[in-house]
């Protein structure tokens, strides 16, 4: 009974947590969004040294290409190049970069490769915060 009760609940929490997730992204502002692939990413590269350093490869994989999917098809994928112009360039070239360590870090389970793409998205990612105030206002 309390296997299933613990199953049963875990089920809740889970749906509850994505509900939240869900609703989050439903009421965030663009700008907020942003964020949150920034927040997403971050997480997914701990998760992934943590992963590396208990040894656990697979869910290291898994982790990192959690990260991989929000560099590429999140954050990379919401450049305007357009109005962005040359800091969308600088900021695609960046991404690519960043995308390129967490391979690297994969393949060779490299630490130094998943510090440097967590402090290189950390650099944006409080740049991007910074603004918030001015996009708001206009």
């Amino acid at each position: 009974m309390t296997g299933t009760y613990g199953a049963t609940y875990g089920r809740g929490a889970s749906t509850y947590a994505r509900i939240g997730v869900e609703s989050g992204v439903m009421s965030a502002s663009p700008h907020q969004l942003i964020t949150m692939l920034f927040d997403g990413a971050q997480a997914a590269i701990r998760a992934a040294r943590i992963h590396l350093e208990a040894g656990n490869l697979a869910e290291k994989g898994k982790s990192i290409s959690k990260a991989l999917d929000i560099v590429n098809n999140g954050l990379l994928a919401a450049l305007d190049g357009e109005r962005g112009g040359e800091v969308a360039g600088n900021l695609a070239s960046l991404y690519e970069y960043i995308a390129r360590r967490l391979l690297a870090a994969n393949a060779h389970n490299d630490v130094d490769a998943l510090n440097e793409a967590e402090r290189l998205l950390d650099d944006i990612a409080s740049a991007w915060r910074d603004i918030e105030p001015q996009a708001a206002g206009a």
